[in-house]
């Protein structure tokens, strides 16, 4: 795909999800999680959800990421986000953490929660980097081998949401 070298920022983009990015998400979702969400699943999400929010992150054009949440009240729920395999190790999952951070933040949210496998170290760090702190366990959470998560939240920067960016808006601020 890409070598480590070849990665220039400037020809990184993001945008909102599309129905029509749901086969691109389906490979990144397979080589990122051991539960992998259905089509079916990002399908109702994006038609039926109207607190779901979802962003892709593009390499020349090309779906390599993508990340989602769920907005209620002024509170945002990471329900997931994935970075190719093949561009790990660019700091692009941060980026897209951070846009996402950004979104909810001109959305008008003030905290954002997320749960993460205890085994994760390397997620958990990146969390910390951003802000996020452990408040607590959901013991057996995960139903492939009953691993446990870390429950993470964080304190947004303080804004004034943008003009028609109040939750639920489908106010594209991208």
């Amino acid at each position: 795909m890409v070598s480590v070298e070849s990665i220039q920022m400037d020809k990184v983009t993001f945008r909102r999800m599309t129905l029509e990015d749901i086969p691109d998400i389906m490979i990144i979702e397979h080589e990122s999680f051991t539960l992998p969400w259905s089509e079916e699943a990002f399908r109702s999400e994006m038609t039926l959800n109207h607190f779901a929010k979802y962003l892709v992150m593009e390499y020349e054009g090309s779906p390599i990421g993508y990340a989602g949440m769920w907005t209620v009240l002024d509170e945002a729920h990471i329900t997931n986000i994935a970075v190719r395999t093949a561009y790990r190790g660019h700091h692009l999952g941060e980026l897209l953490f951070r846009k996402m951070i950004d979104w909810a933040g001109e959305l008008g949210m003030r905290r954002m929660t997320l749960e993460v496998r205890v085994t994760n170290h390397s997620a958990q760090s990146l969390y910390r980097k951003l802000g996020f702190h452990s408040v607590g366990t959901r013991k057996g959470y995960y139903s492939d081998n009953q691993e446990d998560a870390l429950i993470m939240w964080c304190e947004l920067p303080e804004r004034e949401p943008q003009a028609g960016a109040e939750e639920g808006s489908e106010e594209d601020w991208i």
